[in-house]
């Protein structure tokens, strides 16, 4: 795994093109024992892959947590990412994928890991409504090619959701303070790709008494920006009438984050519209790397009360 996590800046660079490395790894026969299928992460979001460590089993732990394991001293809570997604290894559960999500440490048993490929977004469709509940998208690894191989790209958020619901982290959005008041007929225009993550943001902007947009990718919200200047432009009015503060998340199918911020503080009608990345890509390095797309403001998912805070604090400067 000599290239598995190489250099963080070349990584980071990707983005500026809308691309990003996914970790390709298998978990097994599929529940009808008919196929073993791909599943990817994106890179950003692995700290490192391990042969799997000594487990210590927890007393009344989820049916899906195989126990702890003390990697360089942190003691790390190890999903059966097998089980929560239906397979059945064949090999048995040989590695670990140790991940960062939302400033939280967790490792994922896998079967076998396969290989890292350099994508672009475009590559990546949304898999809502597709039947697969865990599932946020499909990353067609071999670009538009009829026979290319394709890649289940797992939803975090709601599988950290079910297996361990107890996690504030994760919990449902509680907010505290008063209510933000937006000029009269302004909204957030919010994007997020999971399901899950979705519905808390609503949750949470609506506790915050903050009328909102909700849109899937960051393509979706661009064409909307778009059309809704379009709009305001035949009212005799500017954008800023009714758009205050677009809220994204990075990754996301055909359009991440990244490219929707500079899209929108490359565009002279849109530059002066705050935006705030709200993200489970936590770490310095990805933190940092928001600063330099243009964002005015990096929030860690499911933060609530930072949530609250930075739409205060951005908001009142503009």
């Amino acid at each position: 795994m000599k290239p598995a996590l190489h250099e963080v800046d070349e990584r980071t660079n990707l983005t500026a093109s809308n691309k990003f490395e996914l970790l390709l790894f298998r978990l097994g026969e599929s529940a009808s024992g008919k196929s073993h299928e791909l599943f990817g992460i994106n890179v950003f979001k692995v700290r490192e892959i391990l042969v799997m460590p000594p487990i210590t089993e927890m007393a009344n732990a989820s049916v899906n947590v195989l126990g702890v394991a003390n990697i360089r001293g942190q003691i790390i809570p190890v999903i059966d990412l097998a089980a929560v997604v239906g397979c059945k290894p064949t090999h048995g559960l040989s590695i670990l994928l140790v991940t960062e999500f939302a400033r939280t440490t967790q490792a994922f048993a896998v079967e076998e890991v396969n290989e890292i490929v350099r994508l672009d977004w475009k590559q990546v469709l949304s898999a809502e409504g597709q039947g697969g509940g865990l599932v946020t998208s499909i990353a067609r690894l071999d670009g538009d090619k009829a026979d290319t191989r394709l890649a289940q790209v797992l939803d975090v958020e709601q599988i950290l959701r079910e297996v361990m619901p107890q996690d504030k982290t994760i919990d449902e959005f509680k907010t505290s303070g008063p209510k933000i008041t937006l000029p009269p007929g302004t909204v957030i225009l919010a994007a997020d790709d999971s399901a899950t993550a979705r519905s808390l943001i609503e949750r949470g902007l609506t506790a915050m008494g903050l009328p909102f947009i909700m849109t899937k990718t960051g393509k979706e919200a661009w064409d909307r920006l778009q059309s809704i200047s379009d709009a305001a432009v035949s009212e005799g009015k500017s954008v800023h009438d009714k758009i205050a503060l677009v809220l994204t998340d990075l990754e996301m199918p055909e359009m991440d984050g990244f490219t929707l911020t500079r899209h929108v503080k490359g565009d002279a009608r849109f530059r002066n519209i705050p935006v705030v990345i709200h993200s489970s890509l936590t770490g310095s390095a990805n933190e940092d790397h928001v600063t330099s797309a243009g964002a005015d403001a990096y929030i860690a998912k499911f933060k609530a009360d930072e949530l609250a805070q930075t739409l205060r604090s951005v908001l009142s400067l503009h």
